[in-house]
C-alpha cells in the first residue's frame, strides 16, 4: 500500500474474511473504505453512471487493458462456466453470441 492509498473492499471470493491490522491506515496515511456497488447504484445513479463513463472512456484510451482469458462461444457457455467454477480463469471470460 502506497502512503495515502486506499484499500477497497469489494467482496471475499474465497469465502474467508481477512483481518486487517488497523494500524496499517496510521502507519500508511491510508483509507480501507468498504464497497458495496448494489446499493451504491441504487443509493447514487448518477454518480455510478458517470462513473461506467469514465471507465470505457479509459478503456478506448488504451488506459485499462482487461484481462482476457478466453472467448467462448455462445453455444460454449457451459465450458465457460467450467472453467470458472473450476478456477481456471485469470481475468475475464468472454462470451460471444
Amino acid at each position: 500500500m502506497a502512503w495515502g492509498g486506499r484499500a477497497l473492499v469489494v467482496g471475499f471470493a474465497s469465502g474467508d474474511i481477512p483481518k486487517v491490522a488497523v494500524n496499517l491506515t496510521l502507519l500508511k496515511g491510508c483509507a480501507i473504505v468498504g464497497v458495496f456497488w448494489g446499493a451504491f447504484r441504487k443509493i447514487e445513479p448518477k454518480e455510478d453512471a458517470a462513473n461506467f463513463a469514465q471507465l470505457f472512456k479509459w478503456f478506448e484510451e488504451g488506459k485499462l487493458a482487461p484481462q482476457v482469458s478466453k472467448a467462448y462461444p455462445l453455444a460454449d457457455a457451459g465450458q465457460a462456466l467450467s472453467a470458472l467454477v473450476n478456477r481456471e480463469v485469470v481475468g475475464k471470460v468472454i462470451l460471444t453470441p
